[in-house]
């Protein structure tokens, strides 16, 4: 297949719209079910990259959830906690793999972003994936390939119209890639960078402990930030991002924006919020709004409506700032990474807030002294890459 043509561009008045390989050369994909769209196929070959990279870097299977072209969860397949299992909504299936795991940690870190992703696997889909993506609100998925079973479970999903590409895994692109706006043609060598340990060796500050987990904690900030619409910064903790920031015009406004997500995350661990009692029947996608608005500032609001009498069996107890705040103060070794050089110290700031032990970033501020210095105040370690990763 040379070409592919779409139902319309990112608009539905956006026409005609297509897919094709220059040369005459044969597209490395083939879609097995549905009929992705043009922003499908943006968010399928983003994350394609952003997953072979991390299994490249981690030699662990990756996954990640994307939603207009940035990811809103990337991780790799380490085991989960019981914790991470319920706050993820699959402690009922049972044994997981490591690609499972991989998708369950991309999808569940922030579940709200995630609602109708578009899904990459760095391996063959297997069948506990499979069962995970099949019960999960979501456009399409893109792997290397698919196991029998596990392509007939995803088959299924949006009565038959569940869009399912194959990539062919030893595909590699041009060394330039060119880019139209306005009539008028960019042309760049494409970011060939390969993010490993060497990468993070120049640590500035005066705690220079880099563990083996923060370097992969690391370089999976990297990879993410890498596909991600600049400015961009990523919390990780564990081998999976719990916070991403990305498209915002203020590196403090992405650091807090990808901090507030992250101690999101971490408030979900928390006992009030694991005890919270459901009604029966209640789906997915609406108990984790509930926690949302549970965890935020609108609880209050929503106590005073009598909204939570159709949401929970108890009513909840309010979860006051001083709990939240002990609760948080209890997240630590957390990775956060930055596509660019932090301007000021305040992102440490924030940063310190949220648990952050390790960064990494370009560096080449004319304030990284101030940078430093802060970090040097709370014992965290940082290193400069030298290497900005914008993306647009």
């Amino acid at each position: 297949m040379k070409e592919l043509e779409l139902k319309y561009g990112c608009n539905p008045n956006q026409k005609p719209a297509k897919i094709f390989m220059k040369d005459e050369k044969e597209l490395p994909i083939k879609v097995l079910s549905g009929r992705p769209g043009y922003i499908n196929f943006l968010d399928a070959f983003n994350g394609w990259q952003l997953v072979k990279e991390l299994k490249e870097a981690t030699g662990l299977p990756a996954a990640t959830s994307f939603k207009h072209v940035s990811p809103a969860g990337a991780a790799v397949g380490l085991p989960l906690s019981d914790t991470l299992k319920k706050i993820y909504w699959v402690d009922d299936l049972g044994e997981l793999s490591p690609l499972a795991c991989a998708y369950a940690r991309a999808r569940g870190a922030d579940r709200m972003s995630s609602f109708g992703d578009f899904i990459s696997l760095s391996d063959v889909c297997d069948v506990a994936t499979a069962k995970i993506i099949k019960r999960e609100v979501s456009d399409g998925i893109i792997a290397p390939g698919y196991e029998p079973e596990a392509l007939e479970i995803l088959k299924q999903k949006k009565k038959g119209n569940y869009n399912i590409i194959e990539i062919d895994p030893d595909y590699v692109p041009a060394p330039i890639e060119h880019k139209d706006v306005f009539g008028i043609t960019f042309e760049q060598g494409r970011n060939e960078l390969k993010i490993d340990d060497d990468f993070f060796s120049n640590v500035v500050t005066e705690n220079k402990e880099l563990t083996d987990q923060a370097k992969i904690d690391m370089s999976i900030s990297m990879i993410t930030l890498k596909y991600t619409q600049s400015n961009s910064v990523c919390y990780v903790k564990d081998g999976q991002a719990i916070g991403i920031g990305a498209g915002q015009q203020s590196r403090i406004h992405c650091t807090r924006l990808a901090g507030n997500k992250a101690d999101n995350w971490f408030l979900r661990q928390s006992p009030k919020v694991l005890g919270l009692q459901f009604v029966d029947g209640i789906g997915r996608a609406d108990r984790d709004n509930a926690i949302d608005l549970y965890i935020g500032d609108e609880y209050m609001d929503v106590l005073a409506d009598g909204v939570w009498e159709k949401t929970f069996k108890v009513k909840p107890e309010v979860f006051t700032a001083e709990e939240k705040r002990a609760w948080l103060d209890q997240m630590t070794d957390v990775t956060l990474g930055s596509d660019a050089f932090f301007p000021f110290g305040d992102n440490i700031e924030r940063a310190h807030k949220s648990g952050v032990k390790y960064i990494a970033q370009p560096g080449g501020s004319v304030r990284d002294d101030n940078v430093i210095e802060t970090c040097n105040k709370y014992g965290m370690v940082m290193s400069f890459t030298g290497l900005r990763l914008f993306h647009h």
